[in-house]
């Protein structure tokens, strides 16, 4: 069916899923100050738009609105039908706090309260 469509209508078309993918994203990449969405996202790695970004590497954050879901290593970063493929070299789940380097036990107390 391509064969058929002038070049012109090609590009609207593609054009139009990504912007459709991109607004229904809801995971964002934050690289320093940039923000950019990420248009899928799987096991070892997740798409961008190479429109707006064309090589990523490094350290990254992911979040899901204002929620901070991973910190992920890039590897490397490739350009795909017009999506930047990012393949992980590993990726860890944020915490809000830091985490127990001993065994807490399950029946401990949450907290003291002081003594006269």
């Amino acid at each position: 069916m391509s064969d058929y469509l002038p070049k012109e209508v090609l590009a609207g078309l593609e054009e139009a899923r990504k912007r459709d993918l991109r607004r229904r994203a809801k995971l964002r990449v934050m690289v320093g100050d940039e923000v950019y969405p990420i248009l899928r996202f799987w096991g070892g790695g997740f798409s961008l738009d190479a429109d707006q970004v064309l090589h990523m590497r490094g350290l990254v954050d992911i979040f899901d609105g204002p929620r901070h879901l991973y910190q992920c290593l890039i590897i490397t970063s490739e350009v795909s039908n017009g999506e930047l493929i990012c393949t992980m070299k590993r990726s860890t789940m944020a915490l809000d706090k830091a985490p127990l380097d001993y065994v807490r036990d399950e029946d401990a107390p949450v907290g003291y309260l002081p003594g006269n």
